[in-house]
């Protein structure tokens, strides 16, 4: 069944259908529209509530961010932001999916719609211009006829008068012969046009009419099934997203079964364990017999009471439960040191181990740039073309007085740490002296030395920092280069290569201007980072 046949006279129900229909499309891109606003809000809003409970980069090295529960609360905040992520994305989805695309079809529809109805309405205007000249040749007829029989009646009337004369009556006779010769041409005329109206007419009515029917109702269908994509679009976009989003709400319930109740004790133990011993029964002071009063006074003066944590802590109060007086604000806040002597003997020797920590990887940076600057002023001595090697004396000497402090810091330190009881002995380190030109030797576990030196305790690195050549076990290759030019190789540390070879990379650039490679045979060595271009794997 069709429109062209079966409302073949409803032209203005099938206009307002149709427009009808395509109000029906904007209002549902308008009521996207809406929707994707309301995604987009609730993405903002979920974005600016994780950022506002999110700890600030100041705060995360607070104390309380190493309780599970905090690193949870963190991860929840996270999970968060990529929730809010994935909204915004099915707002993005929603706009260019269905709001931008029902919106250009939109337009073509009724650029569409109109061609039909113009078609249709100048049809109807041809029909129409036919009819009145049906019409009017129909009116000429009649009235051309009225007067042929008015003038018949007059010339047999005066031929029948006796006192007309005969050349009235052949001027009547003609007269009339020529009003119906008129009007039989009028006859033919009206006719001609109503056989041509006729012919119109059943052609607009039969078939220019049905095909514009038909092509609307084909217009109008499409825009249905089309409407009918944009409503089963509004729910797969979301759930498209919706594995993401359950990851995101699988990763909140993870990181719920991660808190540790128990573990969490344990880092505030840790963290804040003193190590101080509690304090002994408090002695009698019988003042009632004289001969224990000095006795008495002797003891005073090695108090086993709260008094020595006040002793051996100023910062300590005196009392479990202590009451603050705002009017002494210097015994609340204890003076910071450097050797961290504010801190219990617990706390002082974990920050002295960390503080250790920290110098011994700055003091192994500084050791691998001096290492760097070494080779790179062989490189240049044996190949002047490629630098000058004076030109690394000012960074030769910056290394070497950063090394020179760091060691000075780092002999500080271990002694300190032995002051707060810190058991040296576990720590395995091995000792590194340093030439003019930044290189070092390293010593040998049982103490010799190359150079047959004595080894400075003072200048002792953790063994993890060990030589990148002296490794068990080949390092994995981290990407790979292609050179772009000939490189000799001649000095040592560095390894030859050839234009279009392709060598893997086994560490990156520190810096120094070289890359660490290794052919398919095992060789190892340095090249110029500038000499090759590299891809690194993801």
């Amino acid at each position: 069944m069709d429109w062209g046949t079966e409302l073949w006279d409803q032209y203005d129900i099938i206009e307002k259908h149709t427009q009808s229909g395509l109000e029906l499309v904007e209002k549902y891109v308008k009521f996207v529209k809406e929707r994707t606003e309301i995604e987009q809000n609730y993405a903002k809003q979920l974005r600016n509530l994780s950022k506002k409970y999110n700890l600030k980069r100041s705060s995360k090295d607070e104390p309380e961010c190493r309780l599970s529960s905090y690193q949870s609360f963190l991860d929840i905040l996270n999970e968060m932001n990529d929730y809010a992520g994935q909204r915004e994305l099915i707002a993005e989805n929603m706009m260019m999916n269905i709001c931008i695309d029902l919106t250009k079809y939109l337009q073509e529809l009724k650029q569409e719609r109109k061609t039909y109805l113009m078609e249709a309405k100048k049809a109807q205007q041809s029909l129409e211009s036919t009819y009145k000249q049906l019409d009017s040749s129909k009116k000429r007829f009649e009235r051309e006829w009225r007067e042929a029989e008015r003038a018949a009646q007059y010339a047999e009337k005066t031929d029948q008068d006796i006192n007309a004369t005969k050349a009235d009556v052949e001027k009547a006779k003609q007269q009339a012969h020529m009003r119906a010769h008129v009007a039989e041409e009028c006859k033919n005329d009206y006719a001609a046009q109503l056989q041509k109206y006729n012919k119109e007419q059943n052609q607009f009515y039969f078939n220019d009419m049905p095909l514009i029917f038909n092509k609307l109702q084909d217009l109008d269908e499409r825009r249905v099934r089309k409407l009918a994509q944009g409503y089963i679009l509004f729910s797969d976009t979301e759930k498209h997203v919706m594995p993401i989003i359950g990851k995101c709400l699988e990763g909140i319930t993870k990181a719920g079964t991660n808190v540790n109740e128990r573990n969490d004790s344990m880092v505030v133990i840790e963290q804040n364990k003193s190590g101080f011993e509690r304090p002994g029964d408090v002695e009698f002071e019988d003042y009632s017999q004289g001969i224990n009063r000095a006795s008495s006074d002797s003891s005073l003066g090695t108090p086993k009471g709260p008094m020595d944590l006040l002793g051996k802590n100023k910062s300590k109060n005196f009392w479990l439960f202590s009451k603050r007086s705002k009017f002494t604000p210097e015994r609340i806040t204890p003076t910071v040191t450097e050797d961290f002597a504010h801190l219990p003997p617990e706390q002082r020797r974990k920050r002295l181990q960390q503080k250790l920590e920290e110098i011994c990887k700055e003091l192994q940076k500084e050791t691998d740039q001096s290492e760097a600057l070494g080779k790179m002023k062989d490189v240049y001595e044996k190949n002047p073309q490629m630098g000058d090697p004076a030109s690394l004396a000012s960074q030769i000497s910056q290394t070497s007085q950063n090394i020179e402090r760091l060691r000075g810091e780092l002999s500080k330190y271990e002694t300190w740490l032995a002051e707060a009881g810190g058991r040296g002995d576990t720590l395995r380190y091995k000792t590194h002296t340093f030439n003019n030109n930044g290189a070092h030797d390293v010593q040998s576990p049982d103490g010799a030395h190359s150079d047959e030196s004595t080894p400075d305790p003072s200048q002792a690195i953790y063994a993890e920092f060990d030589d990148d050549f002296e490794d068990d076990e080949l390092a994995a290759p981290i990407g790979k280069c292609t050179a772009m030019y000939n490189f000799p190789g001649a000095s040592e540390g560095t390894i030859t290569m050839q234009e279009g070879e392709v060598l893997a990379v086994v560490e990156e650039d520190k810096g120094d201007g070289w890359t660490r490679v290794r052919r398919n045979n095992g060789d190892e060595g340095y090249i110029p980072t500038s000499y090759v271009t590299i891809t690194l794997n993801k």
